[in-house]
C-alpha cells in the first residue's frame, strides 16, 4: 500500500532531521530497531497503535505520516 511507504519516507525523513538514531526512535515508542528500520524501508506494515506512537513521538499527525496532509 503507497501510504506505508509514505510512512517509511516521512519517519526516516523526521527522524534524520531531528538527528536521531533508529534505535532512539525505536526505545521511544517501544519497538525494536529492526521494526524503525523495516517501516523506513516501506516492508511492514504499521498497527494503529504504533503509528499513534510515532505520530506522539515526532509531534506530528498520523496523516502527515501517511501523506494524506502535507503539513
Amino acid at each position: 500500500m503507497q501510504n506505508w511507504k509514505n510512512l517509511g519516507k516521512r519517519v526516516y525523513e523526521l527522524r534524520r532531521e531531528r538527528e536521531l538514531s533508529q534505535q532512539e526512535v525505536a526505545d521511544a515508542i517501544g519497538v525494536s530497531q529492526t521494526t524503525i528500520g523495516r517501516i523506513e524501508n516501506g516492508k511492514i506494515d504499521v498497527g494503529s497503535s504504533t503509528l499513534l506512537e510515532l505520530a506522539k513521538f515526532f509531534n506530528i499527525s498520523s496523516d502527515y505520516l501517511l501523506g494524506i496532509e502535507e503539513e
